[in-house]
């Protein structure tokens, strides 16, 4: 009896190394039709992706009103919805003042811009041909350069393929329209039940993982919120606290633009570092070339005096020391994730990496305690 089921249990073994072995090769010989799945598959599930994105970040705000509201009895009921409500309502008057005062400002300096550039054109190309031969600046690299861009056919923007391609962006338009409705919904009801879902997920991870697996992984699931959430939200905060501050800064030096160069430096300086270096030079070339050499040393200067400021004052308060990070793993994060990932992965490799850092370090820490007490 004992080798009879010996016997069926190794031709069960056998028979699903097999089944295994064919799933593996039948997945190989079908890679791209299974990656075309899998990428329709997530474009539909995008909204849902960008609606449970949305109601993290709307969580905290949302989380702060209600407990505002509880204070009054009437309002204790009906604190949670007043609260998603509300937070809903901040974010539409926010849009609605992008959109009515600083869109405005910054599309009519773009508009001057554009209109303008022949003329700031002919002053950098008369500050070319006024380089020494001499100089450690290419002259001919420069004019290479400028004359690429001169040469480029734009004609080939207007053919046939192209107008295709841009009634295809208006579709691609209208679809993006239906992903927001469906997305900001979708968070509305993530807000609304968090509280069972969240629920539903502790009940979920006890009945399939051990006892000390799931409460491993519920502390760093909580650290890692707290990273991401804090980095993400200061940020953004502080890139709005600085484009306002610079924006009235160069109003009042009666830099050209000041709106739009504040707006780009405030939108930079959300990335660590490389950002605020980019945003500054930008700004002063475009001063330089719109104001002179002596304005544009000034907004140097001054905005300089701001970034440090911001550096050591306005970020550490808002941002606080929670990440705990050398510059050089900023650097680092930055580095790989813009390389990788674009905007996207340079403003989120720093979290990554924190988090990554933490990881570690408790790895490291709990080896150590190990050895101290004799284990192996």
């Amino acid at each position: 009896m004992k080798e009879r089921t010996r016997n069926w249990a190794k031709w069960i073994y056998w028979f699903l190394f097999a089944v295994a072995v064919i799933a593996v090769y039948k997945t190989l010989d079908n890679f791209n039709d299974i990656l075309s799945f899998l990428g329709h598959l997530f474009g539909t599930l995008m909204p849902f992706f960008a609606g449970l994105l949305l109601a993290y970040l709307f969580y905290i705000p949302s989380k702060k009103l209600e407990k505002l509201y509880s204070k009054a009895k009437v309002l204790k009921k009906f604190s949670r919805k007043l609260a998603v409500f509300s937070v809903y309502i901040i974010a539409i008057l926010c849009i609605i003042l992008i959109f009515k005062v600083i869109l405005p400002a910054i599309s009519t300096s773009v508009t001057e811009l554009t209109n303008n550039f022949p003329g700031y054109y002919d002053s950098i190309m008369s500050f070319i041909n006024d380089i020494p031969e001499d100089s450690i600046i290419s002259k001919d690299a420069i004019m290479d350069t400028i004359n690429n861009i001169m040469n480029m056919d734009f004609a080939s923007y207007f053919s046939t393929e192209r107008i295709i391609e841009y009634l295809k962006t208006v579709v691609s338009a209208a679809q993006a329209i239906f992903s927001i409705f469906v997305a900001v919904v979708v968070s509305i009801y993530i807000l609304l039940q968090r509280t069972s879902i969240l629920e539903f997920i502790r009940k979920f991870g006890k009945a399939v993982l051990q006892e000390n697996t799931y409460e491993t992984l519920a502390k760093y699931f909580t650290k890692t919120n707290e990273v991401f959430f804090k980095f993400i939200s200061s940020q953004v905060i502080d890139g709005i606290i600085v484009g306002v501050i610079t924006s009235i800064a160069m109003l009042i030096m009666n830099v050209k633009y000041a709106v739009l160069l504040g707006f780009m430096i405030g939108l930079f300086n959300i990335i660590p570092y490389f950002g605020a270096i980019v945003a500054v030079i930008i700004a002063v070339l475009i001063t330089w070339i719109t104001g002179g050499l002596a304005q544009a040393i000034w907004v140097a200067i001054i905005v300089t005096i701001l970034q440090q400021i911001d550096a050591n004052i306005i970020n550490p308060k808002i941002v606080g020391n929670s990440l705990s990070l050398s510059p050089i793993l900023v650097i680092l994060a930055v580095t790989v994730g813009g390389a990788y990932f674009g905007f996207l992965g340079m403003l989120l490799g720093v979290p990554v990496i924190a988090v990554i850092k933490l990881l570690v370090c408790d790895y490291v820490d709990y080896k150590n305690e190990k050895k101290l007490n004799g284990e192996t």
